[in-house]
C-alpha cells in the first residue's frame, strides 16, 4: 500500500468506535482480546497466549459522555468516564476484560469500578513496581505477570518459552520501527507530519503487531515518494500527553499553528522500552528487566526530579528543539506535578516553553491555536 492508503486505513481504525477490526480478528482466528489501559503493560505475554492486546483509550471527540459521568466525579480527567461510557454502551463487549496498569489514583481504583459494573469481565489492576531492584521490584513484577498469564492461558494458548520469545521478537521489531519512524520525522518533519504518525501509532494499539510492522515499513518507504515542501515552522517537543490522548484535530491544530512536532510522549506505552528485550531461556525475566532498565521518563515512574530534567534537556539537544509545549490533560495530577520542575530547568538553559490543558473531547481550538501561534512567532522573532 501507498502511504496515504495506510493513513486512510489507520484513520478508519482510529474512528471506529464499534471496534470492527477486533470483531473481525476474533472471528478469523478464534482468539480472545484483552484491553490495556495506558500507559504500559508487556503486550508480549498477551500475544504469546494467542490473545489480541488492545490499548484502550476513551472515545475522544467521537463519543458523548453521558452514562460515564454517573460513576465518576467531574474533577478528574475524561478518560475513565469515557471508557465506562463505552463499556455501558456495549462497545467494549468485544473485549474479554481490562488490565489497568498503575498511572494515578483514579486508574488505581478503575479496575474495581469496572469489576462492579461488569462482573463477568476480567478486571485486573497491574501495579508495576517503583522499586527497580531486580530482587525486589523485579520479582514482584514477575509474580504479577504469572497471575495474568494463568488467566490468559484459560482464554488462549499456553504461554511457552518459545511462544514468548517469538512475541518478544515481533515487539522488538515494532519498537525498532517506531524509533526509526520518530527519527525520520525529526529529520524531515514536513515529509512525515505528526498527525500521520499519530494515526499510525493509534492504529498500532488495536491491530496485531505483525500487521502494524508491515504498516510502518510500507509507510516509511512510500512517504518518501511524496513531494512535500518545508514550512517556516519551529521544532517543538510535546510533553504531558502520555495517558489521556488529545483528539486528532488538536494535533493538526498544533501543526497548522506553526509547529513541527519532532518528539512527543503520545501513546508512550509503545515506546516505553528503549532497548531490545533479550530473547533467551527466561523471556519473562527479560521482559521485566527491560522495564526496570528503561530510560524513558514518565510521570508515572518514580525517579529523582533531577534525572527527569536531565533526560528532558538531553532530548531537547538531540532533536534540536526550539521550544517545549506542555500539553496536559485537565486534572492530570502526575503530569501537572512534573511541569514546574521541568520549567525551572528550561529557564536555566534558556529554552522557551508554553503550556495548555486539553481533554480528549476538546472540540474548540481557537484559543489554543492563538496561544500556540503567539508562541511560535515569539520563537521566530527572538530565537530559541
Amino acid at each position: 500500500m501507498k502511504s496515504q492508503e495506510i493513513i486512510e486505513r489507520c484513520s478508519e481504525i482510529y474512528t471506529d468506535m464499534d471496534f470492527g477490526y477486533i470483531k473481525d480478528w476474533r472471528a478469523r482466528t478464534g482468539g480472545g482480546a484483552i484491553g490495556i489501559l495506558p500507559i504500559y503493560f508487556p503486550k508480549e505475554v498477551i500475544h504469546a497466549a494467542g490473545v489480541l492486546p488492545v490499548e484502550v483509550y476513551g472515545g475522544g471527540d467521537m463519543v458523548d459522555i453521558v452514562k460515564g459521568d454517573s460513576y465518576y466525579q467531574s474533577y478528574i480527567c475524561h478518560m475513565p468516564r469515557s471508557i465506562i461510557d463505552l463499556g455501558l454502551s456495549g462497545k467494549l463487549d468485544v473485549l474479554d476484560g481490562l488490565i489497568c496498569p498503575f498511572t494515578c489514583d483514579v486508574v488505581r481504583n478503575f479496575s474495581g469500578v469496572y469489576k462492579l459494573l461488569f462482573p463477568d469481565k476480567y478486571s485486573r489492576f497491574f501495579d508495576q513496581p517503583q522499586n527497580f531492584d531486580p530482587d525486589i521490584g523485579g520479582e514482584y513484577m514477575i509474580s504479577q505477570l504469572k497471575e495474568v498469564i494463568a488467566f490468559l492461558e484459560e482464554k488462549g494458548k499456553k504461554v511457552t518459552t518459545e511462544r514468548l520469545n517469538e512475541s518478544i521478537g515481533l515487539y522488538n521489531e515494532n519498537r525498532a520501527l517506531i524509533r526509526k519512524l520518530y527519527d525520520m520525522r525529526s529529520q524531515k518533519p514536513w515529509q512525515v507530519p505528526s498527525h500521520e504518525v499519530y494515526l499510525l501509532m493509534r492504529a498500532g494499539n488495536i491491530i496485531e503487531v505483525s500487521e502494524h510492522n508491515n504498516f510502518l515499513r510500507e509507510y516509511m518507504v512510500t512517504v518518501e515518494e511524496l513531494e512535500r515542501k518545508p514550512l517556516d515552522n519551529i521544532r517543538v517537543l510535546i510533553i504531558g500527553a502520555f495517558c489521556e490522548q488529545p483528539p486528532l484535530n488538536l494535533v493538526k491544530v498544533m501543526e497548522l499553528s506553526g509547529c513541527y512536532i519532532v518528539d512527543d510522549d503520545f501513546i508512550l506505552g509503545n515506546r516505553y522500552l528503549d532497548q531490545d528485550v533479550e530473547i533467551g531461556e527466561n523471556p519473562l525475566k527479560a521482559l521485566v528487566d527491560g522495564y526496570l532498565k528503561s530510560n524513558v521518563p514518565s510521570s508515572c515512574r518514580f525517579e529523582e526530579y533531577k534525572a527527569k530534567e536531565e533526560k528532558l534537556i538531553k532530548l531537547v539537544k538531540e532533536r534540536n528543539v526550539e521550544g517545549v509545549v506542555f500539553a496536559c490533560a485537565s486534572f492530570c495530577d502526575p503530569a501537572l506535578q512534573d511541569i514546574p520542575n521541568y520549567q525551572k530547568k528550561l529557564d536555566e538553559k534558556g529554552v522557551r516553553y508554553m503550556s495548555f490543558q486539553y481533554s480528549e473531547d476538546t472540540s474548540q481550538f481557537s484559543l489554543i491555536r492563538e496561544q500556540i501561534g503567539t508562541f511560535t512567532d515569539s520563537v521566530k522573532l527572538w530565537g530559541a
